[in-house]
């Protein structure tokens, strides 16, 4: 499972807001709410929120096969 709670993390050390990505760096309303779903979003948004905000894919996501694995139990 891939989460991005790594990114609200990076995004309040670096003061930036979820308004000035989008008004001020053009990521979209939708790619922003996929974000937060933690659901698809592209290589390109993701390497672009790194070059926003000066960071590794690490600050950005994570992977936890283990959550998937209890999810895959739990059916």
């Amino acid at each position: 499972m891939i989460s991005y709670n790594r990114l609200w993390e990076t995004m309040e050390k670096r003061k930036i807001s979820q308004y000035r990505l989008i008004k001020e760096f053009g990521l979209s309303s939708g790619q922003m709410s996929r974000l937060k779903k933690n659901t698809y979003v592209s290589t390109h948004t993701l390497e672009t929120l790194c070059r926003i905000l000066d960071c590794r894919i690490e600050d950005v996501m994570e992977v936890s096969f283990e959550d998937e694995e209890k999810e895959n139990k739990a059916n």
